[in-house]
């Protein structure tokens, strides 16, 4: 699985609404340039560290936090979670679990230089189908990857039947979408975030529309974790706010999401908006993205979690 574009959540681990962050899911793996999509996936969990740091720490400080020795991270894209957790979780292994051999691969490479080796390996599994191969854990992590599974109760349900007792899985879904800009930019309609938000929305339905035996489920996850036998533990949401003026690391990935995303949902937009993505993603206009210096990243991830009794 991966991060990626367009489908409207925040693909953290790139998977998701908007993916971004580091696990990417596609409708076809096999179309994407992984050595192009790899860095930037790779790129986007680094932004985002602080947020999943702090979301790490908050699991493993709770009063009754299990005693991690094994994690598992569902969707690991490129492995900058996994080589997190195993930090913040220093007794445990930690198994990135995905679908894309080339993000498994940066994954090991990442592990090794930061001399995790020993503590995180990969496993390439197709999910949720061969997800009983990744073995019991005592923390599963599901970064913007369970909407990507068709039956969401079902892959929750084997997430609840990998766990030893007193285990948690923390799904990272929902949230609030990313901000960049100001509403009005100085040219087009104001509002041009919204509209896209509006856009990716639809884009994102259609993408669950067409998974393998997909149903439709109330995002309420406490319900659902009750549903599979598991206590809800409490959500919590994590703030990424990097003010004006952005590093050049942070406006090289506000460009790249801009530029990924007039080339996925152009075909949807009017055309004055289609042209206000080509004006902000051009280097060599003065009111575009490499140039401004009022573009920021605001976003919010949130957390729940759920535990084996």
């Amino acid at each position: 699985m991966s991060n990626d574009t367009g489908h409207g959540h925040h693909h953290d681990n790139s998977h998701g609404h908007r993916h971004d962050s580091g696990h990417a899911h596609h409708h076809d793996p096999a179309d994407l340039d992984w050595d192009v999509m790899g860095p930037l996936l790779e790129r986007n969990a680094e932004l985002s560290a602080g947020q999943y740091t702090e979301a790490a720490r908050w699991i493993a400080t709770l009063p009754d936090a299990p005693n991690v020795r094994r994690v598992l991270d569902i969707g690991s894209g490129p492995g900058v979670i996994a080589c997190l957790l195993a930090e913040v979780f220093p007794q445990a292994e930690v198994v990135a679990v995905d679908g894309t051999p080339a993000l498994l691969e940066r994954t090991r490479d990442r592990a090794k230089r930061l001399g995790l080796a020993d503590r995180v390996t990969t496993l390439h599994a197709d999910l949720p189908g061969e997800l009983g191969r990744a073995g019991e854990a005592d923390l599963i992590w599901a970064g913007n990857a369970l909407h990507h599974m068709g039956d969401q109760r079902a892959a929750l349900a084997g997430f609840a039947g990998l766990l030893r007792p007193g285990g948690t899985v923390a799904l990272v879904e929902g949230g609030l979408q990313p901000r960049h800009l100001p509403r009005d930019i100085g040219f087009g309609r104001p509002g041009l975030e919204e509209r896209l938000d509006v856009v990716q929305a639809e884009v994102f339905e259609q993408m669950r529309a067409d998974l393998p035996d997909t149903k439709r489920e109330t995002e309420n996850w406490a319900a659902l974790f009750t549903s599979v036998g598991l206590d809800p533990q409490g959500t919590r949401s994590f703030l990424l706010d990097l003010p004006a003026p952005l590093s050049d690391v942070a406006r090289d990935h506000v460009i790249a999401d801009f530029a990924r995303r007039r080339a996925g949902l152009g075909e949807r937009l009017d055309a004055e908006d289609n042209a206000v993505l080509g004006r902000l993603t051009d280097p060599g206009d003065p009111a575009g993205l490499h140039r401004r210096t009022d573009t920021f990243l605001l976003m919010a991830r949130t957390f729940h979690l759920g535990r084996k009794a």
